[in-house]
């Protein structure tokens, strides 16, 4: 056991790292918070086209408040912002599962690189952002899912066991029979996909069915309404959001690195192999 200051220095040391990465979840959430609101107050309140419909100033920049109409028209989902369409999510984006090579083949899953998702490793997210999944695939594994590797900025959505867990995957990736997973290849973006997911998660979860376990599948998801903005304004949306989320992407490599040297540090310095000085020189080049 080593001397109470060699312990309270050792506690100093993890306790740096700890609140770096605290101090990473907090900031994380705090712009998942602007993300959203941006989100509800452009897309589902209309607050911008309110404003000018009503000759008030819409509080944008200038260059953005021109983006939105000063009208509103009818539509399926109701009263929507002149110029907008809807159309079915299906048509959207490109709607996809996935699958599960035999756990019973080795050549499927020993020595694998690609990445296979399962609701699993969305559960464990703080934010909606994949960067890495538990089980890996081979190529030989990868032809056996329809689907293939999808690419990277694939919008995942659980179907089942639980339904709506989300996630936006930064690494092209595999997925297994409980996801539907979205493409954005037409004319919706990928986090404007993740936040009407989440916005309509209540409709999600009500086309769901099943005995055992509730599960939407895809015949039921495709035929969803998605409000289908102007392309300028779904443009300035992406322009600040995406700046949003490449933040939380970073911040969440950080605490990940962060969290590897805290966990590599402590029975290192609990047992002697590693001083605390020297310790301290790898914090002061990481933290």
């Amino acid at each position: 056991m080593p001397p109470i200051e060699e312990q309270r220095a050792i506690a100093h040391i993890l306790g740096v790292l700890d609140d770096k990465i605290e101090l990473n979840r907090r900031m994380n959430e705090t712009l998942e918070e602007i993300a959203r609101a941006i989100f509800k107050s452009w897309f589902v309140d209309f607050d911008p086209v309110r404003a000018k419909s009503e000759g008030r100033d819409p509080g944008l920049p200038e260059h953005i408040a021109d983006l939105f109409p000063d009208r509103f028209e009818d539509s399926e989902l109701g009263e929507i912002p002149a110029g907008w369409s809807v159309m079915p999510i299906g048509e959207a984006v490109r709607v996809v599962g996935g699958g599960t090579p035999s756990t019973k083949e080795p050549a499927f899953w020993e020595g694998g690189v690609h990445c296979w998702a399962t609701p699993r490793d969305l559960s464990k997210l703080q934010d909606p952002i994949l960067l890495d999944t538990e089980r890996k695939v081979t190529d030989a594994g990868l032809a056996k899912i329809s689907s293939g590797l999808l690419p990277l900025g694939t919008v995942l959505l659980s179907s089942r066991a639980p339904v709506g867990y989300l996630a936006v995957a930064r690494v092209p990736v595999s997925v297994n029979q409980g996801f539907i997973a979205m493409v954005c290849e037409g004319p919706l973006t990928n986090h404007y996909v993740l936040h009407w997911a989440l916005s309509n998660m209540r409709e999600i979860e009500g086309r769901a069915s099943g005995t055992t376990f509730q599960e939407i599948n895809k015949k039921n998801f495709r035929p969803m309404l998605a409000l289908v903005p102007a392309d300028g304004v779904l443009a300035a949306f992406e322009g600040q959001v995406s700046a949003i989320y490449d933040k939380i992407t970073v911040n969440l490599e950080q605490s990940r690195t962060l969290a590897a040297i805290r966990d590599a540090l402590l029975p290192r310095l609990i047992s002697g192999e590693l001083r605390v000085v020297e310790a301290e020189r790898v914090l002061g080049e990481r933290v």
